[in-house]
């Protein structure tokens, strides 16, 4: 792979994950499709999830809830090996209550390690694994929209 085309999917890989960003900040749950593949997997915090409709339900189900967010993605590694794209990008996802929880956030600081599958659309992540390192706060701000 040439250097052009190295930055070329580097850029592609950034912006699927900026849109991810966007997806668990904007609560726009119709950009899963356009970040997981539709035979992706994830283990987030060491919770096991085998498809993408579990993945969008998790994120429902912790960000629906909550206040605002922030979901903060840097330091993007990419490797090409004999196993396929690998990345690593480091995340720091602040999070505020709602409602009667507005007084408390929840921050968490880890990475994600992505394993990348090529589709017809582009870049999708096929196995995201989140390891995190740090937590501050209260896990109760997150939580499932009420009704």
């Amino acid at each position: 792979m040439s250097l052009l085309e190295h930055l070329q999917t580097e850029r592609e890989l950034q912006q699927v994950l900026a849109t991810y960003a966007r997806l668990c900040d904007e609560r726009d749950w119709a950009l899963c499709d356009a970040v997981f593949a539709p035979q992706s997997s994830a283990e987030y915090g060491g919770w096991p999830l085998p498809d993408r409709d579990a993945i969008l339900a998790m994120l429902r189900r912790h960000l629906g809830g909550c206040g605002p967010t922030q979901h903060l993605l840097g330091n993007l590694l990419v490797e090409h090996g004999p196993q396929g794209l690998h990345s690593r990008i480091s995340v720091r996802a602040a999070h505020r209550g709602s409602r009667e929880l507005a007084d408390l956030t929840y921050e968490c600081l880890g990475e994600y390690h992505d394993r990348w599958v090529r589709t017809p659309q582009g870049w999708r992540i096929l196995h995201r694994r989140m390891v995190i390192t740090l937590e501050l706060g209260s896990r109760q701000v997150l939580r499932p929209a009420i009704g």
